[in-house]
């Protein structure tokens, strides 16, 4: 896709990104910088979990599994732009063939963060891993463990998927690499409580209690259309201010993802299911663009302080 059908893309958005249905402005962040670049290594997962906000299982291809060469040349504009890390998401990105060769180049320049189910797609090729905990910059692991209950977490996951997350968490740490954890929040919690069972858990399993637990909403799956409150641009100036809207991801990253064949940057890890968030090809292109707060996930945002970044 060329410069030019690049612009009318973006310029034919709807209606709908820019006003509410009841016609108010829609809340809209401003880029300012990119910090973080994430790339969406594809849709398939060894899993099949309902609740899934990317919709992943075995074989998906809504977002196309990506290899060295469609990453590099991203990396490469990245680290012009001045970009502090590189992270990657899926799906289970392990089933992506060159993620090893994929994590070894970007970690030559930055810190890199996958975020894994740690089961068996992680553990066949931890072998190959081993030699990157030596690499010039860190890479880190964050891992879902859904419930601090085992019936909880596998009722979604499968049965022994909670076991053998635990297993996989180990085996990062025995290798001296860094990880942290990823969990759902369930409304009306006591978030303070949560952690520390957590805690607990983490303890009986011989791995550190002081690791960054990371507590998620429910964004609902792909396409779907849950009822959420608008956020207008009264909402923005209201309960926000200039340096509180710069810690919105949109705000200082952007991810990656393949389809047909073509990678294309969207506006953040959270909204690859509409089109309206692809601002291009390129990274610096990206950067022009102002993010629209119509997508029910940028409630969570608002909300919540919802953020898949770390550190």
């Amino acid at each position: 896709m060329d410069a030019r059908s690049d612009l009318q893309l973006i310029e034919t958005r709807s209606e709908n990104w820019y006003r509410t249905p009841e016609g108010e402005d829609r809340g809209y962040i401003d880029p300012f910088t990119l910090r973080e670049l994430w790339f969406h290594t594809g849709t398939a997962c060894n899993l099949a979990c309902p609740f899934c906000l990317e919709g992943s299982g075995p074989a998906d291809k809504r977002l196309q599994l990506v290899k060295f060469d469609d990453v590099k040349p991203l990396i490469d504009e990245a680290l012009e732009l001045g970009v502090e890390q590189f992270s990657f998401t899926g799906g289970e990105p392990f089933l992506a063939k060159d993620l090893i060769k994929i994590l070894e180049y970007a970690s030559r320049f930055r810190s890199c963060l996958v975020l894994s189910n740690a089961t068996e797609p992680l553990q066949r090729r931890m072998k190959k891993l081993l030699p990157l905990k030596d690499s010039e910059h860190p890479i880190s692991f964050r891992i879902s463990i859904d419930h601090v209950e085992q019936a909880r977490h596998d009722e979604g996951r499968g049965e022994g998927s909670f076991v053998k997350a635990l297993e996989g968490m180990k085996m990062l740490v025995d290798a001296g690499f860094h990880i942290s954890l990823a969990r759902h929040m369930d409304p009306g919690e006591v978030k303070e409580q949560v952690d520390q069972q957590y805690r607990q858990l983490l303890q009986d399993y011989h791995l550190p209690e002081d690791l960054n637990i990371v507590a998620f909403p429910d964004f609902a799956t792909p396409g779907s259309l849950p009822q959420v409150p608008q956020v207008t641009t009264h909402c923005m100036t209201s309960y926000q201010n200039e340096e509180s809207r710069r810690d919105f991801m949109c705000a200082f990253s952007k991810m990656v993802v393949k389809q047909n064949d073509n990678m294309r940057v969207y506006a953040c890890t959270l909204v690859d299911d509409d089109a309206e968030y692809d601002l291009g090809a390129t990274l610096r292109e990206s950067l022009q663009h102002r993010i629209s707060m119509k997508h029910h996930r940028c409630y969570s945002c608002f909300a919540y302080g919802a953020s898949c970044s770390e550190g």
